[in-house]
C-alpha cells in the first residue's frame, strides 16, 4: 500500500506483537486479522515519506503466499479502505512525485522483462540514470546555446551577432555528435533487448529440429525419419554471450502436396526474409538438388550462416563447393547429432553480429524505440537550426527551432511529454509496479 492513508488501514487490519512507534526501513512481525479472527501470520515492511519508492507512506505486507491467502489480505485491505492500484501506479507515483523521471520508470519495465544478463544490466544502468543524466548533459549544452541568443537579443546596439552565429554553430556541432552517438548506440540496444531474430531453415530432415534442440539442451521439437514433421514455426530464445536469440525452427522447404504444409513452407520462407539471421542447414551425405539451391538463393545477401550437416557419416559437399560461396561465405561442417562444431556456430554468431564488443560498463545505449524516435526528432530540429542560421534571419528566430529540440529531449524524461503519452507508457506495467 501507497499513500497518506496507508499506516491508518495497516491499523485497522494488523496486529502487530511490537507496537512500539513506527519507523521507516523496519520490519514488523504480527498477524492479519478481520473482525479479530486471525487470517495470517506476517512481517509487515515500514516505509515512511519522503524514504520510499512512492516517496509517501508505503507498506508491504508478506503472508505464506497461496492464491487464497494473497487473495483474503487484499480484500480486507480494500474493505478497510484501500483501492486497487492501477497497472504501474506504485513507479508512476514515483515520477509523478519526481523521485525518478520518465526514462527510467521506463528502464523498471526493461528490467522486469529482461531476457538475458545484458539486456538486466542496461535496463539497471537506465534505472540508476546513467542515460538521464547524459540527456540532461546535452539539454544543459542547448540552454548555453540559449545564454548565447539572448545576448543578441538583449543587446543589439553592439555588434555582437556575428561572433554569437559562429558560437551557436560550433556548438550545435558538438550537441548533433552527441545525438548521433546516441542515436547510433540503438543498432546494439535493439540486439540487446530484442535479441537476433534467427530462422532456421532446409530441406525436411537436414537436421533443423535437432539443431534447435541441440542448442536449448532439450527435446523442444518433434524429430523422426520422417520428412514434413514440422509443419508451423517453432520459436524459443537461448542466450549466446549474454545475448539473446529467438531461434524459428521452421517447416522444411519443398515441393509439397499436404496444403497445412504448403502453407507452413510458405511461412517458412517469409520468416527466412524477415530475420537478423538465417542459419542454412544442408544434408553433406547428399549432393545439392533444387531444393537445396532454392534455399542458397533465399540467403544470398543476407546474414547468413551454411551448415554442412552429418559431417561424421560420409560427407560429399564440401565448403569450397562455388555454389555456397556465392550464397555465404560463413559455412561450417558439423553434426548435429554427436553436437560437433555447435560451439563453432556460437563462434561464429558472435562474430557476425559483433557481440564482444557490446561493452556496457562505460558506455551509454538506447533501447528503447521510443527514446531513439524522439532523438531522430531533436537530431533534424539541430539540423534546422543550422538552416536557420545559414539564412541570416534575426536571434529569436533562431531560437524557436533550439527550443523545439528541448522540448524533444523533454518528451524523453517526461518534463514536456503529454499526460496520454504517460499514460500509455504505464499501462505497460503489471499491478505490482
Amino acid at each position: 500500500m501507497s499513500g497518506e492513508n496507508t499506516f491508518s488501514i495497516l491499523e485497522k487490519i494488523f496486529q502487530p506483537k511490537n507496537r512500539k512507534e513506527i519507523k521507516g526501513y523496519t520490519i514488523k512481525y504480527g498477524f492479519i486479522l478481520e473482525q479479530e479472527e486471525v487470517i495470517d501470520e506476517v512481517l509487515v515492511s515500514y516505509f515512511k515519506a519522503p524514504k520510499s519508492y512512492t516517496t509517501e507512506d508505503m507498506c508491504e505486507i508478506n503472508s505464506h503466499g497461496g492464491t487464497i491467502i494473497c487473495q483474503k489480505i487484499l480484500e480486507i485491505c480494500l474493505k478497510n479502505g484501500a483501492e486497487l492500484a492501477e497497472p504501474g501506479e506504485f513507479t508512476k507515483r514515483a515520477f509523478l512525485n519526481g523521485r525518478i523521471d520518465l526514462l527510467q520508470a521506463e528502464s523498471v519495465i526493461d528490467v522486469i522483462h529482461a531476457k538475458s544478463e545484458r539486456e538486466a544490466k542496461t535496463g539497471i544502468q537506465q534505472l540508476e540514470g546513467k542515460l538521464s543524466k547524459k540527456i540532461k548533459e546535452i539539454k544543459q549544452d542547448i540552454l548555453d546555446i540559449m545564454v548565447n541568443l539572448e545576448v543578441a537579443i538583449d543587446y543589439p546596439e553592439y555588434d555582437v551577432e556575428e561572433v554569437t552565429e559562429q558560437q551557436i554553430k560550433n556548438m550545435l556541432e558538438i550537441v548533433e555528435e552527441k545525438l548521433e552517438k546516441l542515436k547510433d548506440s540503438f543498432e546494439n540496444g535493439k540486439i540487446i533487448k530484442e535479441g537476433i531474430r534467427t530462422a532456421i531453415i532446409g530441406k525436411p530432415n537436414a537436421g533443423k529440429s535437432s539443431l534447435l534442440n541441440t542448442i536449448l539442451k532439450e527435446e523442444r521439437a518433434i524429430v523422426t525419419e520422417y520428412e514434413g514433421t514440422t509443419r508451423d514455426t517453432i520459436e524459443e530464445f537461448v542466450t549466446i554471450n549474454g545475448i539473446p536469440l529467438k531461434l524459428i525452427d521452421t517447416a522444411g522447404i519443398r515441393q509439397a502436396k499436404d496444403e497445412v504444409e504448403k502453407i507452413g513452407i510458405a511461412k517458412a520462407r517469409e520468416i527466412a526474409e524477415k530475420a537478423d539471421l538465417v542459419i542454412a542447414i544442408l544434408d553433406s551425405t547428399k549432393e545439392l538438388s533444387q531444393e537445396d539451391l532454392e534455399i542458397l538463393s533465399l540467403i544470398q545477401n543476407k546474414k547468413a550462416i551454411i551448415l554442412l550437416n552429418k559431417t561424421d557419416l560420409n560427407p560429399i559437399l564440401k565448403k569450397e563447393d562455388p555454389r555456397l560461396l556465392q550464397a555465404s561465405k560463413h559455412i561450417l561442417k558439423v553434426s548435429v547429432l554427436k553436437e560437433i562444431g555447435i560451439e563453432a556456430l556460437y563462434e561464429k554468431i558472435t562474430e557476425l553480429f559483433q557481440l564482444n564488443e557490446i561493452y556496457l560498463d562505460n558506455e551509454i545505449i538506447i533501447t528503447n524505440v521510443r527514446h531513439k524516435n524522439l532523438i531522430e526528432k531533436a537530431i533534424e530540429k539541430v539540423k534546422k537550426t543550422k538552416m536557420v542560421i545559414e539564412e541570416k534571419v534575426p536571434s529569436d528566430i533562431i531560437a524557436i527551432p533550439i527550443k523545439e529540440i528541448l522540448e524533444e529531449l523533454g518528451k524523453i524524461t517526461g518534463e514536456t511529454v503529454s499526460e496520454d503519452i504517460i499514460n500509455e507508457i504505464f499501462a505497460k506495467f503489471c499491478l505490482g509496479k
